[in-house]
């Protein structure tokens, strides 16, 4: 009998829990950034934010919270109750930042939960229109002429795009000027001008710029050549075999909330990837889909902390 009553209590206890799982979300969502708006990860942030909004038919409201790498949305997440009113959208600069900024005021390991994945593209390293490279090769050649002074943007200190220029510069042998923003918007303000002289944007902020004149495209950051970009050729095609580089992008939540809502929320995000103008959506701003389930992504996520952590172990980066 009182086995019984135990898990009699426990199945009471978990009711309302499950409750709210069915009803969610009875009010406005919040979605933090870690970027300036108008940066990749927030323009992919905001197609899901409109499409769940649309499919959940309740307000999903975006807030911006640049700067420290996307660490104090991140922070915001983390300290925020787990009732599922508070999710955090992100991207590599999480990972990178977990395993190489052990100061941190929050552990992205213990106190985010890995809800959904949402994309996973390739960077497009960019220039602009009057910058005297016209290929990875040339630029190269000109950053070898002039060691330490040709510069490169970022969206914050060890973000992808960071780590992608740290990457291409430590396999060509070249010495550049890092020059870190809060966000790619405010990276290509001062690209496209030849302020700072390239950057490897993620697709939505690049592509559109490299399709329009008003930057040029002088490779990608993927194994192969990219669909949407077919006539841009990798960089690793270009005089550096092995290079490749992938920004990836998901929901959090803080890891308090409880797994049957959790579950819930990835099942609905996973279900708004499959419409046909979610896709068409994130596919005008040239982003891959990275569809798989929450158990997989946790385990990508953790993966992904630990090949970072081995990189910066390896070669002493310091991103503080």
């Amino acid at each position: 009998m009182k086995s019984f009553r135990a898990v009699l209590a426990a199945a009471l206890l978990a009711l309302p829990l499950g409750a709210a799982a069915q009803s969610y979300p009875a009010k406005p969502v919040r979605v933090f950034i870690g970027y300036a708006a108008g940066s990749s990860t927030d323009i992919v942030g905001r197609v899901m934010a409109d499409r769940l909004g649309a499919y959940w038919k309740q307000s999903v409201i975006v807030e911006n919270r640049g700067g420290a790498a996307g660490n104090l949305a991140a922070d915001a997440t983390a300290k925020s109750p787990g009732d599922g009113y508070t999710l955090l959208f992100a991207q590599n600069g999480l990972a990178i930042s977990a395993a190489a900024l052990p100061n941190l005021p929050f552990s992205a390991e213990r106190d985010l939960l890995p809800l959904a994945p949402v994309a996973a593209t390739p960077h497009i390293l960019i220039v602009g229109p009057d910058f005297p490279a016209k290929n990875v090769q040339e630029l190269i050649a000109r950053a070898k002429a002039n060691p330490g002074k040709l510069s490169f943007a970022s969206s914050g200190i060890g973000n992808s795009d960071h780590l992608c220029g740290e990457l291409f510069n430590m396999m060509a042998g070249i010495q550049a000027i890092h020059v870190p923003y809060k966000g790619g918007a405010p990276a290509v303000q001062d690209v496209l001008p030849g302020r700072v002289d390239y950057y490897f944007a993620g697709m939505p902020v690049g592509l559109p710029l490299a399709n329009s004149g008003r930057a040029r495209a002088l490779g990608v950051t993927s194994k192969t050549r990219y669909p949407a970009a077919p006539n841009t050729p990798t960089i690793a095609e270009q005089g550096l075999p092995g290079y490749e580089a992938t920004l990836w992008q998901g929901f959090f939540a803080p890891a308090s909330i409880d797994s049957a809502l959790g579950a819930r929320i990835a099942g609905d995000v996973e279900a708004v990837l499959k419409q046909p103008e979610t896709r068409a959506n994130l596919g005008k701003a040239g982003v891959a889909l990275f569809e798989d389930n929450q158990a997989n992504f946790r385990k990508f996520f953790h993966a992904d902390i630990e090949k970072w952590r081995n990189l910066v172990k390896s070669t002493h980066l310091k991103l503080e």
